[in-house]
């Protein structure tokens, strides 16, 4: 039996509600993410720190399901191994750069530009690739990330350095 003109309008219809409702819920979703990426970005008025910043905290590997993936896996075991070795303590004791580790260690700066070039990274404004790369902030465990784009002052200079001689 066919059906009626107004019958396949409702179809029609009812066909585009189902995928301008998907469409919204995707576009929620990735407004999501966005927002808590800038959220974990954001400037802030950080104290003296006692552990490094890049903890990996949140690295397990398994096989699943799961709808988010890492584009540079071995990025997690890469930390893992630094951190069994000592290569973080190491850098932090022998590299005496920073007076204030405002988060960061020096092993925070170190690790983050040997990361950028383990994941495919070619140049430092690679960097940013990864600070809005959420799954990648979450395996590593930071807030945000030691390198970031410099942003002028309302006097035209940038910001104060806190580096030691």
């Amino acid at each position: 039996m066919s059906k009626s003109k107004h019958e396949k309008r409702l179809d029609r219809k009812r066909k585009l509600n189902e995928r301008g409702r998907r469409r919204s819920e995707r576009v929620r979703l990735l407004r999501n993410r966005k927002r808590r990426i800038e959220c974990r970005l954001r400037d802030r008025v950080w104290s003296p720190q006692d552990e490094p910043m890049l903890a990996a905290g949140n690295i397990h590997y398994e096989l699943s399901d799961k709808s988010r993936g890492l584009s540079v896996g071995g990025i997690g075991a890469m930390h893992l191994l630094a951190r069994r070795v000592g290569l973080i303590d190491r850098i932090d004791e022998q590299l005496k750069l920073l007076k204030v580790h405002l988060p960061y260690h020096e092993s925070d700066h170190v690790l983050n530009i040997a990361y950028n070039i383990l994941s495919g990274g070619t140049c430092i404004e690679d960097v940013e690739l990864r600070r809005n790369d959420e799954v990648y902030l979450d395996a590593l465990g930071p807030s945000g990330f030691p390198i970031r784009r410099r942003r002028a002052t309302s006097a035209g200079g940038s910001r104060p350095r806190t580096w030691s001689r």
